[in-house]
């Protein structure tokens, strides 16, 4: 059997990193077997929907790296992939089971159905709907349609035995089926709940397996006696272990703000780790470690190498918190590995995004030495500040220009040497400023060591006491604008 899974997301709001291990344990899951992943909207909730969501949606997954086989912008053979455009579909599978005895017609209105839950909770009783419309007769549903009465379609759950889900992670669950509500599958306005949804479109777009997350668990009896009525080939299941809230307390939830151990918010939204400057693939790597392991003691891998030993029998099905410091680390990981070109083009669109433009050739004289000190993109904008904002170079003070082993004198000697020095360099290359800077520190330093100039030099072209090495702001800031800070601060000295 060829393997097809889907991603669903409902468009009613942001993808959830949660849903994120969903998707990426699925695309793993189709490539490793050499299936089909899918994307699949749910947006049977029309009351939820969110104009512009289902794009947004798209643009995380692409983000991600995660590519489907079909889906709403690339078709397929079993399309629309988008469910509120396949409601003919449902209803004719409504109607089949109305037909054939495992669905009936519910006349209750919503305004009832409240007042008899209300009752129960009051009593202390059973709060589910109370199948007053099951057993109806054909003369008492005629008489309520003659009376333009409008029902939904509620499915015949079985009253008695068990039913036995199957899973490929936590092995066989036994659901009494007195536990099984008569859920509602067809609402009165004729759009499809997502049970009724859900069924027919695995179905039709043989989906072959369902890895979901855990919390489709008690869904997933009824799921199963929706397909033995229709006499269809159920799917394989495989529900995900929880996703915890950082600080272990809860989990992960979609409509409240995450804290960790120590009450700080945490990220959420796959956007909020995009916009904290965290990189693709080592988020990926990331979401493949929460609750699966690579095996060999092995933290730090690309994903395209986890795939071949991707199985759905070694995930653990205990929640598994998110260790967002394991995140830090693993991005700062994966930026030390890149090439300085690579970095330089994944940090310049950041940096654009916050109002910085920055010169690509500015960005790749940095990144060597950046690239150390990175745990995400995110770092490069305090460390390479001086390259955009010349309020940095506005507020040094004069006194900062010195220093134990350099008194002001021999500072500003050597910054006019240095500055006499840098307008004339040829080639002007990391090399031939490193040797020319560091001679003209040892000459006016107190101690002959380069250090001390090396440092009040470095606060004098970038105004910071935390940036990138002197030599490669220099290479940065390129020779007239680090010339211009360096007439400013021999001015500052003299002034002084």
């Amino acid at each position: 059997m060829s393997v097809r899974v889907r991603f669903a997301p409902s468009p009613t709001g942001y993808l959830h990193i949660g849903g994120a291990r969903t998707a990426l344990y699925n695309w793993m899951f189709a490539r490793k077997h050499g299936g089909q992943f899918i994307l699949r909207i749910e947006d049977t909730d029309q009351k939820r929907f969110i104009p512009g969501a289902i794009e947004k949606l798209i643009a995380d997954l692409r983000w991600l790296g995660l590519d489907w086989d079909e889906g709403p912008d690339v078709g397929g053979p079993y399309g629309p992939y988008i469910q509120s455009q396949r409601a003919a579909l449902y209803r004719e599978w409504a109607s089949w089971l109305l037909d054939h005895d495992h669905a009936y017609k519910c006349f209750c209105t919503a305004e009832e159905l409240k007042e008899r839950r209300a009752a129960a909770k009051a009593t202390g009783g059973e709060q589910a709907y109370d199948r007053r419309c099951r057993n109806l007769t054909p003369k008492d549903i005629a008489a309520r349609e003659a009376a333009g009465l409008s029902y939904a379609v509620r499915f015949k759950a079985p009253l008695e035995g068990v039913t036995v889900i199957p899973d490929a992670i936590r092995g066989d669950i036994t659901v009494p089926n007195s536990q099984i509500a008569d859920a509602v599958l067809l609402k009165s306005d004729g759009l499809p709940t997502y049970h009724l949804a859900n069924v027919v479109d695995d179905h039709f777009m043989r989906i072959s397996h369902i890895l979901r997350a855990d919390e489709w668990i008690s869904s997933a009896p009824l799921h199963l006696n929706l397909y033995a009525a229709f006499g269809w080939e159920h799917p394989a299941y495989a529900h995900l272990p929880l996703v915890l809230n950082p600080s272990g307390k809860g989990k992960l939830s979609k409509r409240t703000q995450a804290f960790d151990d120590h009450g700080r918010e945490v990220l959420v939204k796959v956007e909020e780790f995009r916009d904290a400057g965290y990189l693709p693939p080592a988020l990926n790597n990331f979401l493949a470690n929460v609750g699966w392991s690579f095996g060999d003691d092995r933290e730090i891998f690309p994903i395209e190498e986890a795939i071949p030993r991707f199985r759905l029998e070694d995930i653990n099905p205990a929640p598994t918190r998110l260790p967002y410091d394991k995140l830090d680390w693993l991005t700062g990981q994966w930026i030390q590995e890149m090439e300085p070109m690579a970095l330089a083009q994944a940090t310049r669109p950041f940096l654009e995004a916050r109002g910085h433009e920055v010169s690509p050739e500015a960005l790749l004289a940095v990144m060597p030495a950046m690239r150390v000190r990175m745990k995400k993109l995110a770092d490069a904008e305090p460390f390479l500040q001086f390259l955009w904002d010349e309020n940095t170079i506005a507020a040094l003070a004069a006194d900062r220009l010195a220093h134990a082993k350099l008194p002001a004198e021999a500072a500003r000697r050597g910054l006019q040497q240095a500055r006499d020095f840098l307008a004339a360099a040829e080639p002007f290359d990391h090399e031939t400023i490193s040797a020319g800077l560091s001679g003209i520190g040892e000459g006016v330093t107190t101690n002959g060591k380069a250090g001390p100039f090396l440092g009040v030099m470095r606060l004098a072209v970038t105004g910071q006491d935390v940036s990138p090495p002197l030599f490669e702001s220099i290479l940065a800031l390129g020779r007239d604008r680090t010339l211009t800070r360096l007439d400013r601060a021999i001015s500052l000295i003299e002034k002084s």
